[in-house]
């Protein structure tokens, strides 16, 4: 496959579609266009960091203005969720790490540095010292943790390098002991949610979360597994992340058929049909790191394994001017009719992301 071909493609399209779509947040759309998921004050929505993470991924490799400045008008109208504090929850990894980190680590900005810290600030004071977790949402759910929490880790891994503090790494590192204990089953599958008594700590139990079941496999769960402990041992150093990544590396690929396309759940019944192609630009993007950091002779089954969800991506692509999303076929959970094979602005984030990779770009990963 000619990755560069198909990543112009895409450099062509958001030449175009970024006029159009401007400083909002895309989530999913709606007869081809991306609705502005801040319309109806949405601005603490998890999603919210894909777009200025796109458009900070397109400034550094094609040095084009027009992104930057996009960027940074999304970058501020963040502020309003920054600062308007009460629905902060434990995603403002994505939501920040992407938006004002990436602008701090390309151009040097201050004032994106100082949102990067009050993010990472935020995030640490969700930690509850009682279960070594951090709690996931808001209202009742003081004891629910989930494994999307685990790309969050590089938020505090990257406020304590500039700030030369170990708070955010020591309590990073007892939040992924956690996830790294209680989340995986034999075979590697992890859960989505745990639940834990808030006051003791004390594990009670796994939840089905946007999987098929208690004990099934939601793939992009299992995505969050992949790339997320890739990322905790590039961040922290320790072994047993890296050894956790592979493992659930494996469990993915072991349950992609021949549509190369994962199942929205991989343990859910064979019908109906129910695919998520971001589960698999997620996956890339681990996949291609740990090419680089484990032992010669393993890198080719990672460097493959890559390219065979990439193949899917692509396949699963549209690169015209008629869809302003790029990756289709995505799925936000398993139930749910109206929020399967549609798109997600995170499936197209991590998919630009992963051909960057798999190119050898010279650009810089906001998440390391």
């Amino acid at each position: 496959m000619d990755y560069l071909e198909i990543y112009n493609k895409i450099k062509e399209k958001l030449e175009i579609t970024t006029d159009s779509i401007g400083a909002t947040f895309p989530y999913t759309t709606t007869n081809g266009r991306y609705e502005d998921f801040a319309f109806n004050d949405d601005i603490y929505w998890w999603t919210n960091g894909f777009y200025p993470g796109i458009l900070w991924n397109l400034y550094q490799d094609t040095k084009n203005e027009k992104y930057k400045k996009i960027a940074e008008e999304c970058e501020k109208k963040l502020d309003d969720a920054l600062f308007g504090f009460f629905d902060i929850h434990h995603d403002v990894g994505f939501m920040w790490l992407l938006s004002a980190v990436a602008d701090y680590k390309l151009t040097g900005s201050i004032e994106a540095k100082r949102r990067g810290l009050i993010a990472a600030n935020y995030l640490m004071g969700r930690f509850n010292v009682n279960g070594n977790y951090i709690r996931a949402w808001n209202g009742d759910a003081v004891g629910v943790v989930i494994i999307d929490s685990m790309m969050n880790i590089p938020l505090l891994s990257w406020a304590s390098k500039e700030t030369g503090d170990p708070r955010f790494d020591a309590l990073a590192r007892r939040h992924a002991d956690t996830i790294n204990k209680y989340y995986f089953d034999e075979e590697g599958a992890s859960a989505h949610i745990c639940v834990f008594d808030a006051e003791s700590g004390k594990f009670i139990k796994k939840v089905a979360g946007q999987g098929y079941s208690d004990t099934s496999a939601w793939s992009r769960g299992q995505s969050w597994a992949v790339y997320g402990f890739t990322l905790a041992y590039l961040n922290l150093g320790d072994e047993k992340y890296l050894e956790r990544a592979k493992k659930s590396a494996k469990f993915f690929m072991s349950k992609i058929d021949e549509s190369k396309i994962p199942d929205s759940d991989f343990r859910a019944p064979k019908e109906p049909v129910k695919k998520d192609a971001s589960a698999g630009a997620v996956t890339a993007c681990g996949l291609l790191e740990l090419a680089k950091i484990v032992p010669e002779n393993e890198k080719a089954w990672y460097i493959e394994s890559a390219d065979k969800l990439l193949c899917g991506l692509v396949e699963n692509s549209d690169f015209s001017q008629d869809e302003q999303s790029i990756l289709q076929n995505c799925s936000l959970q398993y139930h749910g009719e109206n929020q399967l094979h549609c798109s997600l602005i995170y499936g197209d984030y991590f998919l630009i992301e992963a051909l960057q990779k798999r190119l050898g770009l010279d650009v810089k990963s906001f998440w390391k």
